[in-house]
């Protein structure tokens, strides 16, 4: 199927999946993967990023017949949503954690919660502290472009910013990560 016939039928579904149960059962299908993909990427957790995902599909469920636009403009909607729900996600997910470690060390402060870790899960625990240490509007540009491999202009359209935006906040973002990478691994 060439571009313009590929783009037709993606402004069908759409149209179609205002009044079409199954219609919108195949637009969630489409963009489901992409979604849980992406919430994997910015929560570092598969389970927490099965329950983001659905929260995202329930709130395109309850927020759909206000939408028009391509099945482009549609995937960008969801990754707008999807971003907002991992970052309320990880603003209670913060709160939680910094209780449950107060609680512990009021309990118990000779209790050490580090584990040895293998060299790779400790890379992946590296990584996953120094992106929630980011703004998590840099942490929603880095999982974008390098996760999701999405075009500069994609992630301008998600974020409702400039091309040139977001490619200057990308490079102080990569910048800012570099720093924690290396303050964390050095420390």
């Amino acid at each position: 199927m060439d571009n313009d016939s590929q783009a037709a039928n993606d402004g069908q579904i759409i149209a179609e999946a205002h009044s079409d149960p199954a219609a919108f059962a195949r637009l969630y299908r489409r963009h489901y993967d992409g979604v849980f993909r992406y919430c994997v990427h910015r929560l570092f957790e598969r389970q927490a990023a099965e329950d983001v995902s659905s929260a995202v599909f329930l709130k395109v469920v309850e927020n759909f017949r206000r939408f028009r636009g391509s099945e482009q403009d549609f995937r960008n909607w969801l990754y707008k949503i999807a971003t907002n729900a991992d970052n309320n996600h990880l603003r209670k997910t913060v709160r939680r954690d910094c209780l449950l470690k107060a609680v512990r060390e009021q309990a118990d402060p000779t209790v050490d919660c580090q584990s040895s870790m293998d060299s790779q899960a400790e890379k992946l625990a590296l990584l996953k502290r120094a992106m929630f240490k980011l703004k998590p509007r840099y942490q929603t540009i880095i999982t974008l472009r390098f996760f999701e491999n999405l075009k500069l202009t994609e992630i301008a359209e998600v974020l409702g910013s400039s091309s040139g935006t977001v490619r200057s906040q990308l490079a102080r973002a990569i910048a800012k990560l570099r720093k924690k990478l290396t303050t964390d691994f050095t420390d």
